[in-house]
């Protein structure tokens, strides 16, 4: 009888110290870090093309006050698959100028004057 007691006493350790060790591996096993959430800015920059960025952030400096609420309407667009294709500059411009925001871009018109680039003020100054 004590012999049969000291097997199943053993036989309990033996599976209590089992169920700790594979716990104490479970709790070091690295956990798989869960899929992160593009940014906001990741999502933008998958979408925008040629001069997109330089309105973006012209808007974003001019309307600071209601461009947070607009950024996200444009990022869920996109996200709900509304928006599917490529958006350029021009495109970004009149989407601001449709919901009423209008957005100036600081716009240079040079000439080419034997080669050489030359803004409208030069040409001026040159022919006086």
């Amino acid at each position: 009888m004590d012999e049969e007691l000291e097997r199943i006493k053993r036989r309990r350790l033996a599976e209590m110290q089992r169920k700790m060790l594979l716990q104490q591996m479970k709790d070091a096993a690295p956990k798989p870090e869960p899929p992160k959430e593009p940014t906001h800015e990741e999502i933008l920059n998958h979408y925008f093309k040629g001069r997109a960025w330089e309105v973006y952030n012209a808007a974003k400096t001019q309307h600071p006050q209601v461009f947070p609420q607009i950024e996200s309407a444009l990022v869920d667009a996109i996200k709900r698959g509304k928006i599917q294709e490529a958006i350029d500059g021009a495109m970004l411009s009149q989407f601001f100028r449709q919901i009423g925001i209008p957005v100036r871009l600081n716009t240079k018109i040079r000439v080419s004057d034997h080669g050489e680039l030359k803004t409208l003020e030069q040409v001026m100054k040159e022919k006086e």
